[in-house]
């Protein structure tokens, strides 16, 4: 019987799997689930198919050899469990991927590699030639260095931004719950096979990890799809543990929650601001300022602004909001926040008065900016 796909078979494709899918009853690495992940990879690396591997599980493979019962909760804690379990986690991805006869490559990346556009490349360019030479690349961040101020906050994020880097067809989000259910799995809630619209979901559709090991969720996951599906990928969250998954899932079966992608992916520099980079601030706009930037293209003048927030500096990446304070667009601001407030409301002429004639007319211009209401 003919079964209609969701989607056509991707040529580029990446992989997530959490803590939670990966740990044993004992604590360990759950050396059943990562053979048969890899035994599945495999297989879709021998269909000329370009698979990146985003593993969490090192912080959880290290918590036995170091003696500890649970994720510790300070960051050296964290670090030296990443530390340990890092080289346990890749060696096993080794072993088993040899068995395949193939190569995979450790990758591990930090907001840093993200936000700097020079590393930026040089990261993309890394994975471009380890697709080429036939290996897959095994993405973690790097946890061992990584402190607060420049996490990923979870590797769903992480994935969806390399998805986004490699402009990939495809992110696999695999968990430990068969995908977004209509409200807590536990009360018998349905499982959505497809959502259209984010803005449609309410909180009764986050659920937080069980397992204790993670720190993701279906709230990250969420993120990840709607920054993926912005980048132009189908995303499906779907259980790490059904047999033969990621087959079904590349192979556009309706396995878990579908995200559809975006008609339109915008071009690689602008998705890096829209993603990348943290904001530093916030600059509030007025209504016909919002209508410039989401109907017409336009640059964001000092006249539409009415407010600034934040210690930002040239350069820095901001939100620009709506009086609603709803998110309209990020870009990379021209002017500090000082500066953005002694302009604000002022025209071009008046912005050249008060900072210069060599100053720039637009506050953030439209190369600049990404439009992502």
């Amino acid at each position: 019987m003919n079964v209609s796909r969701r989607f056509e078979r991707p040529g580029r494709v990446v992989v997530k799997v959490g803590s939670s899918s990966l740990r044993a009853v004992d604590g360990g690495l759950d050396r059943a689930v990562v053979g048969d992940l890899v035994a599945q990879l495999a297989r879709l690396r021998g269909q000329g198919i370009a698979v990146v591997l985003v593993s969490s599980g090192a912080v959880a493979a290290g918590l036995s050899p170091l003696g500890m019962n649970s994720r510790p909760s300070d960051l050296p804690g964290l670090q030296a469990a990443a530390s340990v379990g890092q080289g346990l986690l890749l060696h096993t991805y080794q072993a088993r991927f040899a068995e395949h006869g193939l190569a995979c490559g450790q990758v591990l990346l930090t907001t840093e590699d993200m936000v700097h556009r020079t590393r930026f490349l040089n990261a993309r360019n890394t994975f471009q030639r380890l697709l080429g030479l036939g290996a897959v690349p095994v993405v973690n961040e790097n946890d061992t260095v990584a402190t607060d101020e420049l996490r990923f906050t979870d590797n769903d994020r992480l994935a969806a931004l390399v998805a986004s880097m490699l402009g990939a067809n495809l992110l696999v989000l695999l968990s430990d719950v068969d995908g977004l259910h209509d409200d807590h799995p536990a009360t018998g809630a349905p499982l959505l096979d497809r959502v259209d619209d984010f803005r449609a979901l309410g909180t009764r559709h986050y659920g937080l990890s069980s397992s204790g090991v993670g720190t993701g969720g279906m709230g990250s996951k969420l993120e990840a799809a709607r920054i993926a599906t912005f980048s132009a990928a189908h995303t499906v969250i779907a259980n790490a543990r059904r047999p033969g998954v990621v087959a079904e899932v590349v192979g556009g079966r309706p396995v878990g929650t579908w995200f559809p992608p975006s008609r339109r992916r915008p071009e690689s520099r602008k998705l890096w601001i829209a993603f990348a980079p943290h904001p530093r601030g916030r600059i509030v706009i007025d209504d016909g300022a919002v209508r410039a930037l989401t109907e017409r293209g336009s640059s964001l003048l000092a006249a539409g602004i009415t407010d600034a927030q934040g210690d930002f500096g040239p350069g820095d990446a901001v939100d620009v909001v709506g009086p609603d304070g709803r998110i309209v667009a990020r870009g990379l601001v021209a002017h500090g926040q000082v500066d953005v407030l002694k302009v604000r409301g002022l025209s071009s002429d008046q912005v050249a008065s008060v900072l210069g004639d060599d100053a720039r007319a637009a506050v953030i211009h439209r190369d600049q900016l990404i439009v992502v209401a």
